[in-house]
């Protein structure tokens, strides 16, 4: 199955300011969340950000909060997003069946983001360089689990080409400047 930008919202999950440091290669996450963000404004492709537990965790980085609109932040305390009220209404809400993860941590609130919005009938994509967890074991872990249980696992460049369609489309130029 191919993404389809009108049919894509993309969920950033919870890159906070707690949760970043303790991060390797945040940088290089941070980046590649930021390249998503900026596709998905591109082409129209909804965007929704959530902080778990803000008073414990902090903010959204002000790297990504820079990227996204105001509005576009969901509050949470389970780490399974589609678990809170507040998020699924927001999602449905967008008209859009494909869901695009990135974020922290890979093998906790990724990992059950993903699996609550499988479970509600949507299509999954987790972006793998765009995802991170503490410990490298984990991140793999949680990217397998996510792959057999029907999630599909893709990259930053897959998301952008998907969304870009073809080269002859308008964005396609802006969208190639991103991933080079």
């Amino acid at each position: 199955m191919l993404l389809q930008r009108d049919r894509s919202i993309l969920v950033v999950v919870d890159v906070q300011t707690a949760l970043l440091p303790v991060i390797p290669a945040a940088s290089q996450v941070l980046e590649r969340i930021g390249v998503l963000i900026q596709a998905a404004r591109r082409v129209q492709v909804p965007i929704l950000v959530t902080e778990e537990n803000p008073a414990g965790l902090g903010a959204t980085v002000p790297e990504i909060a820079g990227l996204v609109p105001p509005d576009a932040t969901i509050r949470k305390m389970a780490f399974n997003a589609a678990a809170e009220t507040g998020f699924m209404r927001r999602f449905a809400a967008s008209g859009r069946g494909q869901a695009v993860l990135c974020g922290v941590e890979a093998h906790v609130c990724v990992l059950q983001t993903a699996l609550g919005l499988r479970a509600a009938g949507q299509a999954v994509f987790v972006a793998s360089d765009a995802v991170a967890s503490r410990v490298a074991e984990s991140q793999a872990i949680a990217l397998a689990r996510l792959g057999t249980e029907g999630v599909r696992i893709v990259t930053t460049e897959m998301v952008v080409f998907e969304w870009a369609e073809n080269a002859e489309d308008p964005a396609f130029r802006d969208l190639l400047a991103l991933v080079k």
